[in-house]
């Protein structure tokens, strides 16, 4: 496993980690979840990413339940969670200071653990002052429930509100950001957050590295029963499989399928392989909901030595918009 630091802060996380988005407690049960996360951890992975608002709470409770049976020290492990979605009703969502600090309580009692690694604000709420939510955050990494902080899918103006105030306040400001990053959707990372992760020292754990699977080619022939596109919660996958955009980027997948052939790999891996290669990336999240496949996207790591400038151009014009 390679460990690379989270941005200019002192976290080591591992170079792939594993996320629980859509999958554990909607698509999969628990003993699934263990199998993942044991193949995970017995292979050098320490991040593992999730989220209040993910199946509504029981993923986190399945992270608690796996970390504590499995019985892993704790400082061999990065707990990553997010605050945002946490319910209905006044109070029960968004960034306010109610809701972060009530938030962080229900994921340390879900995870079972006594602070957290990594908490990320799940979106930018329009309706919060962002000094409101940096002084919260920075009253729970004080009271050492929290270690470090950060944002996801916040636009780069609102990052640098927030790391200004906080550095004007004497306070902690945002050492991440979690963006959607793969051959399919580059723009924001390459474009928006650059300037930001080397003005500021952020880090980057992004998600969704084979854009919900469409990166590995299981859609080409329809959609597999046992798919995260056939799950209600991959709605957004089957939307961009149809029309004519769906129609562009089946083209972009079968050239992919055939550079990963030629170099005698699987899509998934040098498609994850390929966001690694990206220094401004700390760690690429992914998602599994088998053994086999956390063997496979930890596969990643070996094609990295042979990624060159030449490979990266040949993987690039196969993913290009035709």
């Amino acid at each position: 496993m390679e460990y690379r630091r989270l941005g200019t802060w002192g976290l080591e996380v591992s170079a792939i980690g594993l996320g629980s988005w859509t999958t554990y407690g909607k698509q999969v049960g628990e003993d699934a979840a263990l199998a993942c996360m044991t193949a995970a951890y017995d292979a050098g992975v320490n991040l593992f990413d999730t989220a209040e608002g993910y199946a509504d709470g029981r993923a986190e409770e399945i992270f608690g339940r796996v970390f504590k049976t499995r019985g892993w020290p704790r400082a061999s492990l990065v707990i990553a969670t997010k605050v945002f979605f946490g319910g209905d009703g006044p109070n029960r969502s968004g960034l306010s200071a109610k809701h972060i600090v009530e938030g962080c309580h229900a994921s340390l009692r879900r995870l079972q653990v006594d602070y957290i690694d990594l908490y990320l604000c799940h979106r930018p709420d329009p309706k919060t002052p962002v000094a409101e939510t940096v002084r919260a955050m920075d009253g729970l990494v004080r009271q050492g429930k929290v270690l470090y902080w950060g944002t996801s899918e916040w636009p780069s103006e609102r990052i640098r509100e927030a790391d200004a105030y906080a550095r004007e306040q004497h306070l902690t400001p945002p050492c991440a950001e979690q963006p959607e990053y793969s051959l399919l959707r580059r723009e924001r990372v390459e474009e928006e957050l650059a300037p930001v992760c080397d003005d500021l020292g952020l880090g980057l754990t992004t998600y969704a590295p084979l854009f919900g699977g469409v990166l590995t080619g299981k859609y080409l022939d329809g959609i597999p029963r046992d798919s995260r596109a056939a799950f209600r919660e991959g709605a957004w996958v089957r939307r961009h499989l149809t029309g004519a955009e769906g129609a562009a980027d089946a083209r972009r997948v079968r050239a992919l399928l055939a550079a990963a052939r030629e170099m005698g790999t699987t899509p998934a891996r040098l498609a994850v392989a390929w966001c690694l290669k990206n220094a401004r990336v700390s760690g690429v999240l992914t998602g599994a909901t088998t053994p086999e496949q956390v063997r496979d996207n930890l596969g990643a790591l070996a094609l990295l030595p042979v990624l060159d400038e030449g490979v990266i151009r040949t993987v690039e014009e196969a993913a290009r918009t035709p």
